[in-house]
């Protein structure tokens, strides 16, 4: 029992110091005792802060536009093998992953979020796309199209601008994605 309260107490000690080292510190690393304020900054570090930024800002964009272009090439090679062999292979597979990983990343970055797990019947592209026989082929193309129109909307964007209509066709992308493996 006293043991226990002896090491209750050595722990509640060390933190009572530590809090008050901290606080010593923190008071001596400025000359009055007060945090750095903005103004503290010298304008050619604040100059140099908002150009990395921007910097950073444009190569996410064009990375961005990069994963679009790379998520149309696969659909286009999908398609491209589905039109040969009229089945899903195990390269096939992969693609549709590496599809679905991108343009959830780009859905993401453009602020968007997973909007449910159904096809959306409003929509009218993926109306047609239940109406009509399920044909792998007529899937996949589909899926093709709206990987291009994702990269269309997607280059119509800037770094300063969210699109809703390119969330919509990540989306759009990500439920035909749904569509051909729940079909295969």
């Amino acid at each position: 029992m006293v043991n226990k309260f002896l090491k209750y107490f050595f722990a509640f000690a060390f933190l009572i110091l530590t809090a008050i080292g901290v606080s010593a510190q923190s008071d001596a690393s400025t000359a009055n005792g007060r945090a750095p304020e903005k103004e503290d900054i010298p304008k050619n570090i604040k100059e140099s802060l908002v150009k990395h930024r921007i910097e950073k800002e444009k190569k996410d964009h064009d990375e961005m536009i990069e994963r679009g272009e790379e998520a149309l090439k696969l659909s286009e090679e999908l398609e491209k093998s589905v039109r040969e062999t009229n089945r899903l292979t195990a390269q096939d597979q992969a693609k549709l992953s590496r599809i679905e990983k991108i343009v959830k990343k780009i859905r993401s970055e453009l602020g968007g979020d997973d909007d449910g797990d159904a096809l959306p019947v409003d929509n009218a592209e993926n109306k047609e796309l239940i109406e009509k026989p399920s044909a792998l082929t007529t899937a996949v193309k589909h899926l093709q199209s709206t990987a291009s129109k994702l990269l269309d909307e997607l280059k119509k964007t800037t770094r300063f601008s969210v699109s809703v209509v390119a969330i919509q066709s990540s989306n759009s992308v990500l439920n035909v994605l749904k569509f051909i493996r729940f079909t295969k």
